[in-house]
């Protein structure tokens, strides 16, 4: 019961402010947001307040935001499509931002506190430690990207949701699970950068080239690569989601 709720807890967090850095650089920018939930399926609480529907739902995995004009044309005032590409650009890189903020600012404070507690420095010196240890960290998923990129990586050496949820029920205590939190997080806001659509990365390409080409793609070109790209992601999660079942028995 314990690890469900530790599973639960980290996958539906970091989905959560993934979400919350959407809703939060949309309104910035004036965009409409017409929902922000919080979990999945049936409404269990909701509230409307200006323009946006509040809501609390049943299954609490996640969250989602749905704003003005993304998913079809709107001429609303403060519709998505509307708004200029530098500001689009933004609301969609902005949930993975806030999981890789977070992410190393977890890890800092963690790196941190260790430190003083165990080499009993002083806080600057602690402070420059967690400093140093941020890098590493982000070096090595720089590096895992690389890797990735030139064939270096294979599918069998990646983990999918089964393969968190493992790591995540082995964790004991709660200095083991703030790290891989925060490790999945940083990871989680990187991957959504990745050119790849429909991840956040490949929506960005979309918009710098409809920057360039000074006008939208097609509108059914962009509904094409957009399908089969999701197709072969599902594809491909089912693969990772096999390879860790696999590890496991």
């Amino acid at each position: 019961m314990i690890t469900a709720i530790k599973i639960i807890f980290l996958l539906g967090f970091l989905v959560i402010i993934h979400e919350t850095g959407h809703f939060l650089v949309a309104r910035l920018c004036k965009i409409r947001v017409n929902e922000f939930g919080v979990g999945f399926g049936p409404k269990i609480w909701h509230k409307k307040i200006k323009d946006t529907e509040y809501e609390l739902r049943l299954i609490p995995l996640g969250g989602f935001v749905n704003l003005e004009g993304e998913e079809e044309e709107s001429n609303k005032e403060g519709s998505f499509n509307k708004a200029s590409i530098p500001k689009r650009i933004a609301v969609v890189s902005a949930g993975a931002l806030v999981n890789i903020i977070f992410g190393i600012i977890a890890y800092m404070i963690l790196v941190l506190v260790r430190f003083l507690i165990v080499k009993q420095g002083n806080f600057i010196e602690g402070l420059q430690y967690s400093f140093e240890a941020s890098g590493e960290l982000i070096n090595s998923m720089w590096l895992g990207i690389v890797q990735l990129f030139s064939g270096n990586v294979g599918i069998n050496d990646m983990v999918g949701p089964v393969g968190i949820s493992q790591m995540v029920a082995q964790t004991s205590g709660l200095t083991e699970f703030i790290y891989l939190l925060s490790i999945i997080s940083v990871s989680l806001g990187v991957t959504n950068l990745l050119p790849i659509v429909p991840l956040d990365g490949g929506k960005i390409v979309l918009l710098i080239i409809e920057a360039i080409r000074k006008k939208p793609l097609d509108k059914n070109l962009e509904a094409s690569i957009q399908s089969f790209s999701f197709i072969a992601l599902i594809l491909f999660s089912i693969i990772v989601a096999f390879n860790d079942i696999s590890r496991i028995f």
